[in-house]
């Protein structure tokens, strides 16, 4: 069964066609590439997902519902997550606070509560800490918890933005180009980790340029180019697809 369906998207800014019937799903326990060259439409995809822009014409439902036309944090809500090509980490703050920033949108006390320090706040927080942490030691920045975020290794601060994605518990997380930067080493830890976290029963999207973790970890792939949709099948299909040779990976 699919939980994320993208049903003929079709984005304009102004004159431009940014994305033109563009349809794939993403269904339970999958890894799914996005793949294409610069300015194909791969992060214009993620940002009709997450409610950042708005959808011309098309529709993305998820377990059902239709989500376009939502704000983030609504998506968020239901339960899809994502990070960022160019880390966006609030860096002045720790780790752990980095992560508690993300479990707070599962927070069912209020000002009020938060203000008073009511029992059932305090409660919360403790749960919200723990959660936190797990989310930290699952990306292996167990021992980082407590460390500022600017203070961090490139590698690590990628990772951390993979935690505090997870830290809100999504069921679908949208990774955006998370290899960006990393050595060859990082790069495997990151295919590993990717495995492990569809293994907590999260599906995942990924825009990746790393042709070596893109075929590593998805058992499907989608291929834009300038805002169309070219290909989409299993790796070793799209590796040998003539279309995505000339437009993306080369000959």
């Amino acid at each position: 069964m699919a939980n994320l369906i993208l049903d003929d998207i079709c984005v304009r800014f102004g004159g431009l066609q940014a994305l033109t019937d563009v349809a794939f799903s993403v269904g339970e326990g999958e890894v799914v590439g996005l793949i294409g060259p610069n300015g194909a439409g791969k992060t214009t995809v993620f940002n009709v997902i997450t409610g950042v822009y708005k959808a011309s014409s098309g529709t993305a439902s998820y377990d059902g519902n239709v989500i376009t036309g939502l704000r983030p944090y609504q998506v968020l809500s239901m339960g899809i997550a994502r990070t960022f090509q160019n880390i966006r980490l609030f860096q002045n703050m720790t780790a752990l606070e980095n992560c508690m920033v993300a479990q707070h949108s599962r927070s069912k006390s209020g000002v009020v509560g938060a203000i008073l320090r009511s029992p059932g706040q305090m409660r919360e927080e403790a749960r919200i800490q723990e959660k936190s942490q797990k989310a930290l030691e699952f990306m292996g920045l167990g021992d980082v918890t407590d460390e500022v975020a600017s203070n961090l290794p490139y590698g690590h601060q990628r990772r951390l933005e993979i935690a505090r994605a997870l830290a809100s518990e999504p069921q679908t997380i949208l990774l955006d180009e998370p290899a960006a930067g990393l050595n060859p080493s990082e790069s495997m830890d990151l295919m590993n980790s990717i495995a492990r976290i569809t293994e907590l029963g999260i599906n995942v999207l990924m825009v990746e340029h790393d042709m070596k973790v893109v075929m590593g970890v998805c058992s499907r792939i989608v291929v834009l180019d300038h805002g169309v949709m070219i290909a989409e099948g299993v790796p070793e299909n799209i590796r040998k697809n003539p279309a995505v040779i000339e437009a993306y990976l080369g000959q």
